[in-house]
């Protein structure tokens, strides 16, 4: 099948090179140049791991162009994967969207089944079938579809070729559509769960919001726990053994990030006050996620009650680990709140870059952490679970460390003199009878 998949983005980029694993032809899109010249020298633009391999492996069924126009025209299939950045409103921008579909109007000269892979808020696949008509473009040259992205920053390949669920939703009455979307996944093993157009948007947005709010209760939970001298871990373990709540996403730290989860859950709340609607619950979860970060620096605070000239290395910069994205990272959130404490802030991230003034990041995790205050983990990861106390013990000035994350080894962090601060994490130990 001739693809052509327009951004070269997470979503854009991954669903490209997977397609070409597939065996189709694919021509992948983007209006910057230098993505586009970098891409076809093999290098991708984007830190996902797995991802370089594959174009490499696959790159025979795979080029890239800034010649939109051509692309569309050679294509029987193309998939709009851009961006749809929030507004200061918490409304989806779609400008990237409608210039696409303006394009396609003025290119289209046969059938083609265009597939809506950007996350668009509940309605607009309709609206553009309503644009395309109004534009006069025949209505026998195109279906819509839609087809959200469920993929993870950090594991996008492996979401990719291994789905829980391939979401389809199509036009009233479209008989064809669906036969053409089993053959663009054929060799992924995924059911399909196939709806309406709105119904497939909101499944997506249902998603994430889910997913977030779980995450904000957990949050909200360790707050209550460290009133109580509870384990927020024992929680987690507890009710996650349970099927019906299951144990994904009941980790409880500084808050989700990404541009994924604060997007998507922001434009539907925006969505349903458009309508009328009061989503009280989610605004709670996004009020939860909000003032996470405020928590930590609470107590933070109690541990170092004037933060002024005190040297703080924060590691982590991503949202997640396993990602170079620092967009509504939690991490940069509370590297802010430490500089408007007048803190001296050093930062270490393996993948993840973040230049502004008052910060200094350094290339080596010891380097950061030499003469320390206080050490906050930010961000889970991996590198971080096998740092050196011993050594670290001879670097800093003082020996806390704020486990953000729940992520560290208390004991072992504990054992080498070091005060480990957590939130929800209690001091008892309870020991089982020998």
């Amino acid at each position: 099948m001739e693809i052509c998949v327009i951004g070269a983005g997470y979503v854009g980029l991954t669903s490209a090179v997977v397609f070409a694993r597939l065996g189709h032809k694919v021509t992948c899109v983007d209006k910057d140049s230098e993505k586009i010249k970098k891409l076809n020298e093999g290098s991708i633009t984007i830190f996902e791991p797995g991802l370089e391999k594959l174009l490499v492996g696959f790159n025979r069924n795979i080029s890239f162009s800034e010649d939109i126009e051509d692309a569309i025209g050679r294509a029987e299939t193309i998939l709009i994967a851009v961006g749809t950045p929030q507004l200061p409103d918490g409304e989806a921008d779609l400008q990237f969207v409608n210039e696409v579909i303006l394009t396609i109007a003025n290119t289209i000269y046969s059938h083609k089944t265009i597939i809506t892979k950007s996350t668009v808020p509940i309605g607009t696949n309709d609206k553009l079938v309503e644009i395309l008509l109004e534009l006069e473009v025949k209505r026998s040259r195109f279906h819509i579809v839609s087809n959200p992205e469920f993929l993870r920053e950090g594991s996008a390949v492996k979401d990719m070729l291994h789905p829980d669920k391939i979401v389809v939703g199509l036009e009233d009455h479209d008989q064809q559509s669906l036969i053409k979307l089993k053959q663009l996944y054929y060799g992924i093993n995924a059911p399909f769960v196939v709806t309406s157009l709105k119904g497939a948007e909101m499944i997506k947005y249902a998603s994430n919001s889910f997913l977030a709010t779980k995450i904000s209760f957990m949050n909200e939970m360790a707050r209550i726990c460290d009133v109580f001298n509870v384990d927020i871990m024992d929680v987690a373990k507890g009710i996650g053994s349970d099927p019906r709540i299951g144990s994904e996403f009941l980790q409880a730290g500084i808050g989700y990030g990404g541009s994924c989860f604060p997007k998507d859950l922001q434009s539907l709340i925006y969505t349903s006050k458009k309508q009328e609607i009061l989503p009280k619950l989610l605004m709670a979860t996004e009020e939860i996620n909000q003032t996470q970060v405020d928590v930590y620096m609470d107590k933070l605070k109690s541990y170092i009650p004037n933060l002024t000239d005190k040297k703080i290395t924060v590691l982590g910069l991503s949202f997640k680990p396993n990602t170079d994205d620092i967009r509504s990272s939690p991490a940069i959130r509370l590297i802010h709140k430490l500089v408007a404490h007048n803190a001296k802030v050093h930062v270490y991230d393996p993948k993840a870059k973040y230049e502004t003034t008052n910060v200094i990041q350094f290339h080596h995790v010891n380097d950061a952490l030499n003469d320390t205050d206080c050490i906050i983990v930010a961000t889970d990861w991996d590198e971080f679970l096998y740092l050196d106390w011993n050594d670290i013990k001879r670097r800093v000035n003082e020996n806390i460390v704020l486990d953000t994350r729940n992520f560290l080894n208390r004991n072992k962090v504990e054992k080498h003199g070091f005060t480990y601060v957590g939130l929800g994490r209690s001091r008892n130990e309870t020991k089982l009878p020998e």
